[in-house]
């Protein structure tokens, strides 16, 4: 027996202003998340987007392709739930960060890392006065607490539509840096993931590209360069209404 699929039943999607941000209308009848909550976002860029993807959808509503759709629903139901959990859960990943873990050898890897991550503390100390400690090997070594508490001052006073994109970002590049640097915009988002798959990238120099690890890859990279654009999204100029 085949699985019960939701069928497309309206003829045009549009956005509509509410008193505290912007809905989608299917013929009308305003769109919710499954949760039941009002789909209501922060900008009318992010409302366009979603509505594009409900035109988009043929007879049968097929949700991976609608990306802006999934992300807001995760912002207004799990993010806005627990906010202050999921922005810790993001913020422990400070005492782990990529970036500051180096391998000992090859050295030509080394130089990679050195090459590509140090620029990025570098940028960490001077935007957000965190000095994150570089250290050799794979064992954990805690960071300074003050460095700590500043990443999550700055992670935990994101709002829920910010705070869902920046869980992506850092959990896809398993650094909090990286994530930072990329809503900031202190480099380019395809050159960010590129820094994130420094070790990666060298295995597959290595042993040469397998076809699995290749297509998670790339899914992986299609996630991530989503989540700045919810981000941006979400900060869009012509943004009418600030949602917690």
């Amino acid at each position: 027996m085949s699985a019960w699929k939701a069928k497309r039943f309206w003829t045009e999607a549009q956005v509509i202003e509410e008193t505290e941000g912007y809905g989608v209308a299917l013929d009308a009848r305003p769109v919710n998340t499954p949760g039941k909550i009002r789909l209501i976002v922060p900008t009318r860029a992010m409302a366009e987007a979603i509505a594009a993807e409900w035109d988009a959808q043929d007879e049968v509503i097929n949700p991976n392709t609608m990306p802006v759709t999934r992300s807001a629903n995760s912002a207004l139901e799990k993010v806005g739930e627990q906010h202050g959990a999921v922005a810790q859960m993001i913020a422990d990943y400070g005492d782990s960060d990529l970036l500051c873990y180096r391998a000992v050898s090859p050295v030509e890897l080394a130089e990679r890392q050195a090459a590509a991550w140090d620029p990025l503390l570098d940028w960490a100390d001077s935007a957000l006065n965190v000095r994150l400690s570089v250290r050799t090997g794979v064992m954990h070594h805690p960071q300074d607490g003050t460095a700590l508490q500043k990443l999550q001052a700055e992670v935990h006073a994101q709002d829920n539509f910010a705070l869902t994109a920046l869980h992506d970002l850092v959990s896809l590049s398993g650094s909090l840096v990286i994530g930072l640097a990329a809503i900031r915009d202190a480099k380019p988002i395809e050159e960010l993931w590129k820094i994130s798959r420094i070790d990666e990238d060298w295995q597959s120099e290595l042993w040469g590209d397998d076809d699995e690890a290749s297509a998670l890859a790339a899914r992986k990279a299609e996630a991530f360069l989503h989540a700045k654009r919810f981000f941006d999204l979400s900060r869009a100029a012509d943004q009418g209404h600030v949602l917690a």
